[in-house]
C-alpha cells in the first residue's frame, strides 16, 4: 500500500491539513493519508505547543470519520528531538510491505537541506510538495520528488491561535467537530 505521511506539530490541525490529505487521496497518489504527530520539531522553537497527548486527541477526533485517514503516534515513543529519517525507516521496519511517502510543503523544500539525512530521506523514499505561500519554484530536482498540483489554502496554525487570542471566529478553518475543543484548550 502507498501512504503519504503529512508530519507536524498540528498545534492545531486545520482545515488546509485535510485540505491536502484530501488531494491526495482524491488524485490517487496514495491509498491512505497519515497524520504523524512530532512532539517536538528540531527546526522550530515549542514555545506554546499544546500538550501531545491533547493534539493527538484532537487529529483523531477529526479523521475518525474520513475514510483512508489516520493518526499516527510513532515519535511519542522516539528520542526526542525526533528526525524524520528516523521515523521513517521506523515506519518502514514495521510495515516492510507499505511504501512511504513524505508530504512536504514547498517552504520546507526551501530549507530541505538543512534537514538531518535529508539525503538520504530523497534516496529512500518520496516526497510530495505542495505549494506555500512564499515558497519558490521547486529548488531541488530529484527523481523521488513530486509536485502536487493543489490549490493552495492559505492557513496556519499560529493564525488560528492568534484568532483566538483577539477573540476572532476559526470557523472554516478548523474541522467543525473540534471548535470547542481548540477554543477550551487554546484560550
Amino acid at each position: 500500500m502507498d501512504i503519504a505521511l503529512l508530519f507536524g506539530s498540528f498545534n492545531p490541525i486545520h482545515n488546509g491539513h485535510i485540505h491536502i490529505a484530501n488531494h491526495i487521496l482524491k488524485s490517487k497518489i496514495c491509498n491512505e493519508v497519515w497524520f504523524v504527530v512530532s512532539p517536538q520539531n528540531p527546526l522550530k522553537k515549542n514555545i506554546n505547543l499544546l500538550d501531545e497527548q491533547l493534539r493527538l486527541k484532537l487529529i483523531t477526533k477529526v479523521v475518525k470519520n474520513i475514510d483512508n485517514m489516520q493518526v499516527c503516534d510513532i515519535e511519542f515513543s522516539l528520542p526526542r528531538p525526533s528526525y524524520t529519517y528516523k521515523t521513517l525507516l521506523k515506519l518502514k521496519n514495521k510495515h516492510p510491505k507499505d511504501s512511504f511517502h513524505l508530504i512536504i510543503g514547498g517552504d520546507n523544500l526551501d530549507i530541505f537541506n538543512k534537514w538531518r539525512d535529508y539525503n538520504k530521506i530523497l534516496d529512500e523514499f518520496k516526497l510530495i510538495v505542495y505549494p506555500r505561500t512564499g515558497s519558490k519554484e521547486l529548488s531541488i530536482s530529484h527523481p523521488n520528488i513530486f509536485k502536487l498540483d493543489a490549490i493552495l489554502k492559505n492557513i496556519s496554525s499560529t493564525e488560528i491561535r492568534e484568532n483566538i487570542k483577539k477573540d476572532k471566529s476559526i470557523t472554516n478553518i478548523v474541522p467543525d467537530s473540534i471548535i470547542n475543543d481548540v477554543l477550551k484548550y487554546y484560550s
